[in-house]
């Protein structure tokens, strides 16, 4: 169905008023990314109490975002403590290039991650980019947890 000549497409009193249209639009949409992303939880390994805080955060942005970063916290513990596993078992050599490749992959996290935190994007922009941070934490804790066991 196109557009006729008469039709009138609405136009908003200011960019505000679309603005907040837009970022309802984005938080609705990262809820159900959220809700998909959560039925994956074990192979990330999120703990329980991330799960318990986003259904006590009801959808509050803010809220959401600090179980993200208390989450990130927890995640970031478990990568240290199987990135400090792995580099046990390890020849000088390899502690070496397991040592490169962490401080590449945490430039790479907070670069990406960082991309994705688009200040026009208001509060839905900082919860995907926390998510960012999260998932890569949680996944690379996984790894390197996956490598130390291969040791």
């Amino acid at each position: 169905m196109g557009l006729s000549k008469t039709t009138v497409i609405p136009r908003w009193k200011s960019g505000l008023g679309e603005r907040r249209l837009w970022t309802r639009i984005a938080v609705i949409g990262l809820v159900l990314l959220r809700n998909i992303s959560l039925a994956a939880p074990a192979d990330r390994e999120l703990t329980q109490e991330y799960s318990a805080c986003l259904e006590k955060a009801n959808g509050i942005t803010a809220e959401m975002i600090n179980c993200m970063l208390a989450e990130t916290r927890r995640q970031d513990a478990r990568l240290n403590e199987n990135y400090k596993k792995l580099l046990s078992k390890l020849a000088t050599e390899r502690k070496n290039a397991l040592i490169e490749a962490q401080r590449a992959w945490i430039r790479f996290r907070d670069t990406n991650c960082t991309f994705y935190a688009d200040p026009e994007g208001g509060s839905a922009a900082r919860m995907v980019a926390n998510e960012c941070i999260l998932n890569a934490t949680a996944d690379r804790a996984k790894e390197l947890q996956l490598l130390a066991s291969d040791q």
